[in-house]
């Protein structure tokens, strides 16, 4: 009877959310209730207790409406497993709770790879489950491909059945506290266990967890017990640097305020101890939100009658990990003076009010103009904002500095027209439309040799001004189709790139393609790149009037557009 009382308030759900909800929200419901109904139907246990059915519903709540639209129905069960790890994650502080499991990729018999979603159950010749979130498109060509390899080589012994089944995978999952480059730290784990990725998901919960999905290769044994008590022995050994205590908040001492050293990769920069920087708190007057995230907000402001910008991080979120980061951020700012690097003013660095103050940038940045207003401009617009960046990235290059996180949010405008180069270090603010967050902010427009945690230097900003480039050209978010991990991994493993739009210009074109070279040494550093740009502004001609919109143009309509909002 209770169970028949459930069921009927599950289908209460679906008529009450189909007229008012949106269509993500709708296929979240109808998946709650379908994930319900296996699990009650296979009689497991946990779906009989008396309130699993709102237990369900809060999971499902908790994360974004991605994860209802991904997950695979075939493997309801997995639902639980999420539930489950991030249930654990509450009582582990900063260290994350785990499983391991056994995975297979059968591709289909016809060779179509199309069927990406809640399209995997298990096929003939297949021995383990498949993912919990389906068989994309990438792993089942990863699967056909090794399959090839086998019977080339000559490893299935002639077995017909084998040669439908290739190797089997890991699936491993993580959920903790979410937090600034957890998602890195994931990864290099399973990188330093010996893992190759092949399939990642993340999502990021409404209470400040996250929920990790791994689907790798390169563990020699099938059996998981081996895999599992590796990965503990791993998380145990970086434990204390990795995965530090959230209650652990050292405050920074005054020698760390007035003598605050920095370094980047194997960059150390000096400190002559001369500036002064330390602002007054009550100095400031803070007017509207431009900007918020998980781990700070961003507002508009004034400090001594200067209109400012004043990047404030949450007291609730600190932890030494970012007041670390934090601290990278002053010094490096504090020492840049240039036309287009972003003007540092000063900061509070007393904790629990720790917040950076730049100038106030009244264009705002070039990725809300290309994706809110979905604006693009002509050539030569196009030339002058690149070639604002080039000068501003060849001078951090200069001066040792690499900015790690070179995207079309870190590009923004003055009053005059200028395009400079901002944030450095503290990534955590989001905009508003949820587009910027933890998971998407770096991995579109990050190089390979970062993605695998290998050694690198100035040139992978050079690779990440690619990106920037091909955005500047298209008005897209780079691989748009794909979640960023999924960008990641293919940009890794198949040498996937943004595509170049058939008309570009073709020395622009050739310039995209060297910056994204998979060998660094290859690419060009700023300072070719920005005599390559003014050469093709010469070769376009001094016609950039000519070229604007009667509307006044790329810039004129990125001021319209940030005074109207």
């Amino acid at each position: 009877m209770v169970m028949e009382d459930k069921e009927s308030c599950g289908s209460r759900r679906v008529e009450k959310t189909s007229s008012a909800k949106s269509r993500a929200q709708q296929k979240k419901t109808e998946v709650y209730n379908e994930v319900l109904r296996r699990l009650k139907e296979v009689g497991h246990s946990e779906a009989h207790q008396m309130d699993f059915d709102d237990q369900l519903w809060a999971h499902f709540n908790r994360l974004p409406p991605r994860y209802a639209m991904d997950v695979n129905l075939e493997r309801a069960e997995d639902v639980l497993t999420h539930k489950r790890l991030l249930h654990l994650a509450r009582d582990l502080a900063n260290r994350p709770a785990f499983d391991v499991r056994l995975v297979q990729v059968v591709p289909a018999s016809d060779g179509n790879l199309g069927d990406a979603v809640h399209s995997c159950s298990p096929r003939k010749g297949s021995i383990h489950p498949p993912p919990a979130f389906g068989s994309s498109p990438n792993l089942e060509a990863l699967a056909l491909q090794a399959i090839k390899s086998e019977v080339q080589d000559g490893d299935n012994g002639g077995d017909d059945e084998a040669s439908k089944s290739p190797r089997p995978m890991h699936e491993i999952t993580f959920s903790a506290i979410d937090r600034p480059k957890l998602l890195s730290q994931l990864t290099s784990l399973l990188a330093e266990v010996g893992l190759n990725i092949q399939e990642a998901h993340a999502f990021s919960t409404v209470d400040g967890y996250s929920l990790d999905v791994f689907v790798v290769d390169g563990w020699p044994f099938e059996e998981v017990e081996q895999l599992r008590t590796a990965l503990e022995n791993e998380v145990l050994k970086t434990e204390n640097n990795a995965w530090p205590n959230l209650n652990s908040l050292p405050p920074l001492n005054e020698h760390q305020q007035t003598s605050i050293k920095c370094e980047y990769d194997h960059l150390t920069i000096p400190n002559d101890g001369t500036d002064v920087w330390e602002i007054d708190p009550q100095l400031l007057k803070f007017g509207s939100k431009v900007a918020s995230g998980s781990y700070g907000d961003l507002y508009r402001g004034t400090y001594r009658s200067q209109d400012v910008a004043i990047k404030i991080l949450k007291a609730e979120r600190l932890n030494a990990e970012l007041q670390n980061e934090f601290a990278q951020e002053v010094f490096i700012m504090r020492k840049i003076r240039h036309k287009n690097v972003v003007q540092f003013i000063g900061a509070c660095t007393r904790p629990p009010n720790l917040c950076i103050v730049t100038e106030y940038m009244s264009g705002g940045s070039v990725y809300d103009f290309l994706h809110k207003q979905k604006g693009s401009f002509k050539l030569p617009g196009l030339l002058k904002v690149a070639i604002d960046v080039s000068k501003g990235m060849d001078f951090l290059h200069q001066n040792n500095i690499i900015h790690r996180d070179l995207k079309g949010a870190n590009l923004l405008m003055d009053e005059n027209e200028v395009v400079k180069v901002g944030d450095f270090g503290v990534a955590r603010v989001k905009a508003q439309t949820g587009v910027m967050t933890a998971e998407t902010g770096t991995y579109r427009w990050m190089a390979p040799e970062i993605i695998e945690h290998k050694p690198y230097d100035h040139k992978a900003d050079v690779f990440s001004f690619g990106v920037v480039l091909w955005e500047l050209l298209t008005g897209k978010l780079p691989y748009e189709f794909l979640t960023p991990l999924q960008a990641a991994v293919a940009v890794v493993q198949r040498g996937l790139r943004p595509t170049i739009p058939k008309h570009t210009n073709t020395k622009l074109a050739e310039l995209l393609e060297r910056c994204w070279l998979r060998d660094p040494t290859l690419r060009p550093d700023f300072s070719e790149i920005t005599e390559i740009l003014h050469n093709i502004y010469k070769e376009v001609g001094d016609d950039v009037e000519g070229r604007k919109e009667k509307s006044g143009g790329f810039f004129s309509a990125l001021r319209r557009a940030h005074t109207h909002h």
